[in-house]
Order: structure tokens, then C-alpha cells, then sequence
């Protein structure tokens, strides 16, 4: 019995309305989320003025991995992403799991990004965090949102690619007037760069590591991009450039340009008041704002594809892979996500999301790394990208992965436990299903 994919010509399809640069808009959306605006204060408390190196030492590091991706996914042009690289390399169990972790991984940070969303708009209206003011904000918030992506992706790319400029000016204003506020008065780092731990330095790298993530959720829309097999290379190795510059950037000036860096709740808006006054941290504060709506845009967008991709390979029920006759989109995948993320919104407490995430992807990344070499024998003419010295690329990412799982305390994540259970009984149904139906 041939899978559900080969049935796909009878039905609507999907349409492919991602050009190149709404694909860079899309991964940097995915990647630039509120932690810019929070991260840098963090990171001073570690390790002081060091930093700044920390920085791109951990873009180093994530770009072993992102150059994984890059070959990976120049080889696939359907919607899937992570699940769809694991699984035509390592089968369909693998496959599933990762499907599931990316699914649910995905919907607590959304959920979590829609707090936050509630938290910085109090700024403006205090009463933005009471029952009600939330209840309407949070429905009104991922309502929107699920409502554009819902009537097509054309327009749901259109939102993410305005919203991408709207986070990244106030981003790019803090880090040019920061920059010539320091190099005028001669500022430098005004943080003593005392002698850090080796444990404060893994933990700074692990976090900004985490920082540079997030950007496998955007390809998991490659059947909606119009030249899947390049503009995936591209928009990775863009993404990572200017994630690392802005990253660096803020930081330095954070570093550079405040007294004491290591206790600002808010670093940026800090910079921004003493730089242009009360006006600039205003900017800075929007641009949180547009940060986090740009983060659920670009999730809204991209991670339903995945539940529509298993079930187009008979993964899950096959009404996840419906789409809508006139918009072209799967529309019960879109709806499911988004009532899902509004109510962990309204109702989860999210402590150990931090812990979810962080197992998820590296298990994820670890399996992507791991499918260079494999997917080189099964399908050796298939790759775009081929990378260079890709055997030696391969091993280092699972290596960091593997590294930074052993530095993660999961005794308080049993939701990640739970979901790992349950792929396995998603693929322990399924396959028990595929050998009744060949045998009748």
C-alpha cells in the first residue's frame, strides 16, 4: 500500500509563494525573539566584558551545525523540515520524534513568547496583566496571526517580512548610536573582565547557543518556497551573519556604554534612555514588542507545516494534511497550532520550557548532523550544497550536541519524557496500521 504522499496529486496543494528574501525574513524571525533584549545583562552577570567574545565564539560553534542544515536541506524540496531530513535518513521512528518534539517544543515557546508579549506591553498599559485585559490580548494576539496565515502564505510571508524590519531598526539604532556613543567618548568596556570560571563561560556559551536557535522552524516550509534547495543555503548562512552582528554589536555596546550591565532588567532600554533619553528606550520597548510578534508570526507560519507534513506521509491522521481549496493552505494544522499555543498561553506555567526546548533541539540538530554522511549514500547526487570537509562538519555537530546535552538537568522535564513516549506510540500505531493493510 503505497503512503498517503502519492495520493496528493487528487487534492489541493500547496503553493509555493516564499521567494529568497521572504525565506531570510522567515529564519531571522524564527531565530531573533525577546531573549536580545534580555540576554545581554545575562551574560555580563557570567562573564563580564569577555562577552563580546563569547558572542562569536558561539556563532562559531552554531555555524558547524547551521552548515549541516545547509547541505541537508538543499537536498529536499517538500515541507517537513527536521522531521523530513531524520526520517529519509534514519526511518520513520526517528522521524516521528523529532516531528513531535519540534511540535510541542514550538508551542510552549509560542506560548511563552505570548506572555512576554502581554509583559512588555504592561509597560504602556499596566493593566495589560490582569485576567481579562490578558485573556483579550493573548486571543486577539495569536487570533490575528493564525486568521492571516490561515487566508494564505503569501500573506502570512508579507507580515513576516514588515514585522522583520520593524524589530530589526530599533535593533539596528541601539547598535549604531551605541557604537558611536562608545567609540566618541571613548567609553570602551567599562566592565572589569575579571577572571571567569570555566562553569560561568559554558553556561554564557549554552545560552547563547540556544540564542543563535531556532532557526530549523523556518524550514520546515520548504514546500512553500519557490526554490526550496537554494534559498534554504542562503537564508542560513544570511541568518547567522546578522544574528552574529547584531548579537555582537549589542552586546558591546551594552557592555560598553552601562555602568553596571550585569543587574539591568532591561539592558537595551538602558542604553537606548542614556544615549537619545526617554524617547529611545519608547523605541526600544516597540521594537520588544515587534520582536516577540515577529517570533509568533514566523512560528504561525512555518511550524504547522509539520504536522501537515507527517500526516502527508501517514504519520498522522490524514485530516492534518488538508488544505483549503481556496487559500492553499493546511488549514486544520493552522488552527490546531494556534488554539493550542492560546491555551498554554492562558493557562501553562512554563518553568520548564527552558529544559524542553534546549533537549528537543539538540536532539534534533544532533540526528540533522548525523544525516550528512547517510543521506551522501542514500541520495549522493541529490544536495544543492555539498559541503566541504561535510564528514568532518558532521561529527563536530554531534559532538556539540552531544556536549551540551550532558550540561542540561531534565529531572524537571516531564513533558519532554511525555512526548517522547507518545512519538513512540505514534509510530508503534502506524506501523502496526501499514501491516494490517498490506495484509488485507
Amino acid at each position: 500500500m503505497p503512503e498517503p504522499l502519492s495520493e496528493s496529486a487528487s487534492r489541493p496543494q500547496l503553493i509555493r509563494a516564499i521567494g529568497r528574501w521572504s525565506m531570510v525574513a522567515l529564519t531571522v524571525n524564527c531565530v531573533i525573539g525577546s531573549g536580545v533584549f534580555g540576554l545581554p545583562s545575562e551574560l555580563a552577570r557570567l562573564i563580564g566584558g569577555a562577552s563580546v567574545l563569547a558572542v562569536v565564539v558561539a556563532a562559531a560553534v552554531v555555524a558547524v551545525v547551521m552548515a549541516c542544515f545547509a547541505e541537508v536541506s538543499s537536498q529536499f524540496t517538500e515541507t517537513g523540515g527536521p522531521y523530513l531530513y531524520v526520517r529519509a535518513a534514519f526511518g520513520r521512528l526517528m522521524g516521528i520524534e523529532v516531528g513531535w518534539l519540534t511540535w510541542v517544543v514550538r508551542i510552549a515557546s509560542c506560548a511563552a513568547n505570548a506572555n512576554l508579549f502581554v509583559v512588555y506591553l504592561a509597560e504602556f498599559w499596566p493593566r495589560a496583566t490582569q485576567p481579562l485585559p490578558r485573556f483579550v490580548i493573548l486571543t486577539l494576539l495569536i487570533g490575528i496571526l493564525a486568521a492571516v496565515n490561515y487566508r494564505g502564505v503569501r500573506m502570512g510571508a508579507q507580515v513576516s517580512n514588515a514585522v522583520t524590519v520593524a524589530k530589526l531598526l530599533p535593533l539596528a539604532l541601539v547598535c549604531v548610536v551605541g557604537a558611536f556613543y562608545l567609540l566618541t567618548t571613548n567609553s570602551g568596556i567599562s566592565v572589569v573582565i575579571g577572571p571567569a570560571s570555566t562553569k560561568d563561560w559554558s553556561r554564557a556559551i549554552v545560552l547563547l547557543i540556544f540564542a543563535y536557535g531556532g532557526f530549523e522552524a523556518a524550514l520546515i516550509s520548504g514546500g512553500e518556497a519557490k526554490d526550496p534547495r537554494k534559498d534554504t543555503v542562503f537564508a542560513l548562512f544570511s541568518t547567522l551573519v546578522v544574528c552574529a552582528l547584531i548579537y555582537s554589536l549589542v552586546q558591546w555596546v551594552v557592555v560598553g556604554a552601562l555602568p553596571d550591565p550585569a543587574h539591568s532588567s532591561r539592558p537595551l532600554a538602558d542604553v537606548a534612555r542614556i544615549i537619545l533619553g526617554h524617547g529611545g528606550a519608547i523605541v526600544v520597548a516597540v521594537g520588544a514588542l515587534a520582536s516577540v510578534y515577529g517570533y509568533l508570526s514566523a512560528n504561525i507560519l512555518a511550524t504547522p507545516r509539520i504536522t501537515f507534513a507527517l500526516a502527508e506521509r501517514g504519520d498522522f491522521p490524514s485530516w492534518f494534511a488538508a488544505v483549503h481549496p481556496a487559500f492553499r493552505t493546511p488549514h486544520f494544522s493552522i488552527v490546531l497550532f494556534a488554539a493550542l499555543v492560546w491555551l498554554f498561553a492562558l493557562f501553562g506555567s512554563f518553568a520548564g520550557n527552558a529544559t524542553l526546548s534546549a533537549g528537543a533541539r539538540l536532539f534534533a540538530y544532533a540526528l540533522v548532523c548525523a544525516s550528512v554522511p547517510v543521506l551522501r549514500r542514500k541520495q549522493p547526487a541529490a544536495a544543492t550544497f555539498r559541503l566541504p570537509a561535510g564528514m568532518l562538519f558532521a561529527a563536530l555537530g554531534v559532538l556539540i550536541c552531544i556536549g551540551l546535552l550532558f550540561g542540561i538537568d531534565f529531572n524537571k522535564s516531564l513533558l519532554l519524557i511525555a512526548t517522547v513516549v507518545i512519538g513512540l506510540v505514534n509510530w508503534l500505531a502506524v506501523r502496526n496500521r501499514n501491516a494490517i493493510d498490506k495484509r488485507s
